[in-house]
């Protein structure tokens, strides 16, 4: 892993492994995750071309009740497999964690605690060079100890720094006990690093924000003294002197500086506190003002990273990791954010600092990171591999970090957009000019490619779909083209090829089709013709010219003899004429195109029309009408926007085959307008639940067409889906520009993360996930 600076960049991948109590409750990624019983995931993380792995060995799991009762099964087959894959280990033994029960991050002996296990580890696997005993200590001290949302749930700034002392000295003994075992171990220290700006006058607490970021750094390396900036603050603390002034007798500066960086990295501090959101203000010593991440504030963007790298290289001289780089978006957000990182590396290289690695993070995804992991919620964020599958599931984050590893070119056209942080539409307040923020990218890169910017190409322009897919794609800057049948006929193959050629798509949706399912029954040759005849034409074209193609189908390609959710490999058999036209529709696509992706989706409803059937519904209801609804026909409703944005990802992902997306829960028809009233408050009173053969339908209707899967849920609850459809459809205030966010969560939080700033001590819990939060894309 040593390397002169003149060598090109590594990539390093990063697993989730966080073990953090809140109380008396432990929080384990990896259980979630599945690692923790998946053998085969280190044949996927050496495929990804990573040169090295941040790699747990955590000390609650494995001596939870001391050295003698270790468990080291598993690092034992995990550690050398590594090895054999040539992937590096840099072996982590607390991330975010307290240690076992019986100690805590201010208990007295934490560090020698700590110390005796990494020599235990040592011992174990002599051959390991590379550790990070403590993942982030001043982060996480901030959040055991001033913030109190990890165990020992401190609130003080006494309890906080004596949580950081006492890991950074545990880095210390840690390393001290390893190299009596292996005299070459190298240390990879660990922090977030952000930037705090601010109006003038809260330029004296953002000089203090700015200080604080460096103290784990500055305690191993000893620089911490009566000279530092911090010694009046630190000493008045109460805490003796020599506890700080030990660090200065006892160096141990890193190997390696790893700096970890979120969109949430960087702050803003404002005075004025009537522009800003309640959630980010608050109090903290003496000044009440507002905290935000500078992305969400500042009118001009900070330039990210870069001067980060140079600022770390400036202050220490030593070679620097980037160890984490992860931001909770869309997926061609992902993967912007990951090449912005990338590139801000590669220059800060060529400016003379010593930068050696990226580190993708993480590499299996997280969860409930929106809540700082105090509650299993079930949010999760995928990686370069979905766990959501049977088997982790690579997505287009794993296609360009195989790029990226190999310095081959970089194919995926959504990488020609910018990212939401350099976005119009990304404020939650007021745009605040300031010079301290120098000017972002004004021109996208190109990253060698043309300047044109292959769209994706959308039919269905007067429909729900085709217009939602719109609507969606301006808001992710993804480069679309909706087109109506004038524009191209889908079942003509030369408006087709003419179509092709003039917009040169990267990817085709077929958002259109014939969708009135009882005239078809009369009209069948226009049925097949648009549902058929054109998506065979679509898929015909489209792998002539290599080009990705979505089409839709539905749950009515099943009879509803099953009587259970119908899953992707289940038969098909349609009762009606509009099914028969999907299924052979389904079978010509993907016989031609057999890389063609196929949704199957079931009972549309969302914000931006005003036919879907629980729009009419609450219409009528809300005005005193009566509304009819089957109480025998069950189906598995499906969200647009959430639709939209699960497909599209999978559309990027470069996925394939049929597939069923719906908002995962069967309910009937006259149910499911039950439950929006109740979400909605409109009286249900004039509500009639009939038989569904009473409703005098001309088609054929399977009595149960629920759809399951067997690939992977990834569309929220349908319970979270409506209480978002009842807040829009109540404000009657859609937006173009900032659609519906996908997987939200049932709370408001937004995926938490590690803020240079801190929110004032006592703040509400809402408070301090909006202030601390690694960020999800605009909402």
């Amino acid at each position: 892993m040593e390397q002169p600076t003149t060598q090109p960049i590594e990539l390093w991948g990063g697993l989730e492994c966080t073990v953090n109590r809140v109380r008396d409750d432990y929080f384990s990624q990896m259980e979630r995750n599945g690692h923790a019983t998946r053998n085969d995931d280190l044949e996927r993380f050496a495929s990804l071309g990573i040169r090295a792995i941040r790699y747990p060995v955590l000390w609650e799991r494995t001596a939870p009740d001391g050295i003698a009762s270790a468990d080291w099964s598993w690092p034992d087959e995990r550690l050398p497999g590594l090895q054999k894959l040539g992937v590096t280990p840099i072996v982590g033994l607390v991330h975010h964690g307290s240690g076992p029960r019986h100690t805590s991050l201010v208990d007295p002996g934490f560090a020698e605690q700590l110390a005796e296990f990494a020599g235990a580890v040592a011992r174990r696997y002599p051959w390991v060079e590379y550790y990070t005993p403590v993942n982030e200590p001043l982060t996480t001290a901030r959040f055991s100890g001033l913030y109190g949302v990890w165990y020992p749930h401190g609130r003080d700034e006494r309890s906080f720094i004596q949580a950081l002392l006492n890991q950074c000295r545990a880095v210390v003994l840690s390393m001290r006990a390893i190299r009596e075992v292996n005299p070459a171990a190298k240390l990879v220290q660990t922090d977030d690093l952000g930037k705090t700006y601010s109006t003038p006058e809260l330029e004296e607490l953002a000089g203090f924000y700015n200080e604080r970021r460096w103290l784990s750094w500055d305690l191993l390396c000893g620089k911490v003294g009566p000279e530092h900036a911090l010694w009046e603050y630190l000493t008045a603390t109460g805490i003796d002197a020599a506890q700080f002034l030990w660090f200065r007798d006892n160096p141990c500066p890193p190997e390696v500086i790893g700096i970890n960086y979120y969109i949430t990295s960087e702050r803003w501090l404002d005075h004025r506190v009537d522009r800003y959101p309640p959630e980010f203000v608050g109090t903290y010593r003496d000044h009440h003002h507002a905290d935000i991440h500078a992305a969400r504030a500042l009118a001009t963007p900070t330039p990210g990273i870069g001067p980060l790298l140079q600022e770390a290289w400036e202050r220490y001289g030593l070679p620097i990791a980037i160890t984490e780089a992860h931001i909770d978006a869309n997926r061609e957000d992902q993967m912007r954010w990951l090449l912005e990182i990338w590139d801000a590396a590669q220059e800060a290289q060529r400016n003379g600092a010593d930068v050696r690695a990226v580190t993708v993070w993480a590499l299996l995804g997280s969860y409930d990171w929106n809540c700082l992991v105090t509650a299993c919620k079930g949010y999760y964020e995928p990686g370069p591999f979905d766990v959501r599958t049977p088997r982790p599931r690579p997505t287009a984050v794993a296609g360009l970090m195989r790029e990226l590893s190999a310095s081959r070119p970089l194919s995926h056209p959504v990488l020609q957009g910018q990212g939401w942080w350099r976005r119009p539409g990304r404020f939650l307040c007021p745009p605040v000019a300031t010079s301290a923020a120098i000017a972002s990218l004004t021109v996208e890169r190109q990253h060698g490619r043309k300047q044109f910017v292959q769209p994706i190409l959308i039919t269905g322009a007067t429909g729900t779909l085709g217009q939602a897919y719109a609507r969606i794609c301006e808001a992710r800057n993804l480069s679309y083209r909706l087109v109506s049948r004038q524009d191209m006929d889908i079942a003509d193959p030369a408006s087709v090829e003419r179509a092709l050629q003039r917009y040169r798509p990267w990817a085709v949706i077929n958002a259109g089709g014939y969708v009135r399912v009882d005239e078809a029954e009369r009209d069948s040759e226009r049925c097949f013709r648009e549902n058929t005849l054109g998506p065979s034409v679509l898929a015909i074209a489209c792998i002539r010219h290599n080009v990705q193609l979505m089409t839709f189908s539905s749950d009515l390609v099943f009879d509803g003899r099953q009587q259970a959710p119908y899953v992707e490999s289940d038969s098909v058999s349609p009762l009606n004429i509009y099914g028969r036209s999907k299924v052979e529709a389904e079978r010509r696509v993907l016989d031609t195109h057999p890389q063609a992706l196929v949704i199957r989706t079931s009972a549309f409803f969302g914000p931006w029309d005003s036919h879907n059937f629980l729009t009419q519904a609450l219409k009528s209801l809300a005005a005193g009408s009566p509304f009819l609804a089957a109480n025998d026909v069950t189906v598995t409703p499906t969200y647009v926007p959430d639709l939209v944005h699960a497909s599209l990802d999978l559309l990027i992902d470069r996925e394939k085959g049929v597939w069923h997306l719906t908002n995962a829960q069967p309910i009937t028809w006259a149910d499911l307008a039950l439950k929006a009233c109740a979400m909605a408050n409109v009286d249900p009173g004039r509500l009639e639940a009939r038989p569904g053969s009473s409703l005098d339908h001309v088609a054929a209707r399977p009595s149960y067409s629920a759809l399951g899967t067997e690939k992977a849920v990834l569309l929220p609850t349908l319970d979270d889906a409506l209480t978002r459809y009842t807040c829009v459809s109540r404000s009657r205030r859609p937006k173009k520009t900032l659609p519906e966010r996908r997987r939200r969560p049932a709370t408001s939080d937004t995926k938490p993360g590690f803020a240079s700033a801190a929110p004032a001590v006592g703040v509400s819990s809402r408070a301090l996930f909006a202030t601390v939060s690694r960020e999800a894309q605009p909402c």
